[in-house]
């Protein structure tokens, strides 16, 4: 084999791998409405993948991807469930059957309701919140257990664990695979709408993935936004939601050079964001900010923020103080850690950088924590310390498999001209 038809086949193989991965959310969540069993779905598209990677290279990408994969699924699951011992022999008969006669209906209805189906559960209130969160990482977002052990940095095997129980948990307590009725509605929200964001965030700044799959994800995340909005409208939770995200989506075009380099905010051509998009992001926001008047709610004053940067026709016309001011808010509302450096990394673009340097040092148990790092590296650059600062980068690099931040941070302490 040539050097060229290696590289081909390279280029094939990472297609592959691109569609299979983008098409296994909403396919897990289509088998799960078929079967009633996340596990059963899981374990079947999983070996309809396999066979995929083994059968398209030969045959080509069948015209509808997904459609291929759900009844390749469908065919695995069924000879699964006939393989299994005699316990429960008439009940997974039975599924079977029914698996069998269920019609291929690819319709972009139901297909929507498959996957709003499929969050509600990885969300019920039976299941612990680190496990919501995690199930919803491998399930929704499609992270493998190392990715999502990693994003909540906990071991591989203790997430391996958690994964399990939470399948269990579904399966012993008899969760239903449905929408919730609508009394039930409210206390589920901010539960899920804490997974779509999850989902947005995995997309819009993934590690992980691949530019196309990036976007797809943040897409995707998107899509589910409206929904969740359409299916509760006038819902601050959901308005500051679906806004954060329609407001820093409208930036994907100007996020990367065409070298695949970050452009930082300040320095973005902002004639390459979606206006349009924006401009709906920020309808959102200032509803979902008169709707949480008394009561502010979180997504609304992040969305908030947001809206700061979209409003303003320049970096340069940014209304950091508002910023700093918004912040004080939402610290009212969440003080963790990541919410005050943020704060403190408003606060410095405000001119108070000897400020926030000494309120980024006061955070605790952010060690590991990429932009606590990377942030100290600026704001002690700014105020001179080159030293300090090149000390910070290079423990933020370290922190980091992203080739594009360790480019960033490359440059940005190299002895270059800062990319501001």
């Amino acid at each position: 084999m040539s050097a060229g038809e290696f590289v081909t086949d390279r280029a094939a193989s990472e297609e592959l791998t691109a569609i299979l991965r983008g098409e296994r959310r909403q396919v897990v969540a289509s088998l799960t409405r078929l079967t009633g069993d996340l596990t059963l779905a899981e374990d079947a598209v999983q070996d309809a993948s396999i066979i995929a990677l083994h059968t398209w290279p030969r045959t080509g990408i069948p015209p509808n991807p997904r459609a291929w994969l759900i009844v390749t699924a469908k065919h695995r699951a069924i000879d699964t469930l006939r393989r299994e011992g005699a316990r429960w022999a008439r009940e997974r008969e039975a599924v079977a059957v029914a698996l069998q006669r269920a019609p291929d209906d690819f319709s972009v209805g139901v297909l929507r309701d498959d996957q709003l189906r499929l969050i509600f559960t990885c969300c019920h209130p039976a299941l612990a919140p680190e496990a919501q969160v995690a199930l919803s990482l491998r399930v929704l977002c499609g992270l493998s257990v190392a990715e999502v052990a990693r994003v909540l940095l906990v071991p591989e095997a203790t997430m391996a664990k958690r994964l399990t129980r939470a399948r269990q948990k579904i399966a012993a307590a008899g969760i239903r695979y449905r929408v919730p009725d609508s009394e039930d509605l409210p206390e589920r929200m901010r539960t899920v709408a804490t997974t779509v964001f999850l989902l947005f965030t995995e997309g819009y700044a993934s590690r992980s993935a691949g530019a196309h799959e990036r976007r797809s994800l943040a897409d995707e995340a998107v899509r589910l936004g409206r929904l969740l909005v359409q299916l509760l409208p006038g819902e601050a939770v959901l308005e500051g939601l679906l806004a954060i995200m329609l407001l820093q989506h409208s930036r994907r075009d100007a996020r990367m050079d065409v070298s695949g380099d970050i452009v930082l905010l300040a320095d973005q051509d902002r004639a390459r964001w979606d206006l349009a998009m924006a401009g709906e992001g920020i309808e959102l926001a200032a509803s979902a900010i008169r709707g949480s008047q008394l009561t502010p709610e979180r997504f609304a004053v992040v969305a908030a923020i947001a809206a700061c940067h979209a409003i303003a026709p320049s970096a340069a016309s940014t209304d950091w103080d508002a910023i700093v001011s918004w912040y004080d808010v939402l610290v009212r509302l969440d003080a963790s850690p990541v919410v005050l450096l943020n704060r403190a990394a408003a606060l410095a673009e405000s001119g108070q950088e000897r400020a926030a340097l000494d309120a980024v040092d006061a955070l605790q148990g952010l060690d590991d924590y990429f932009w606590w790092h990377a942030t100290r590296a600026e704001l002690l650059r700014r105020l001179g310390q080159e030293t300090e600062a090149a000390v910070a980068a290079t423990l933020a690099r370290r922190l980091t498999d992203s080739p594009a931040q360790q480019r960033l941070l490359d440059r940005r302490y190299s002895g270059r001209q800062p990319n501001r």
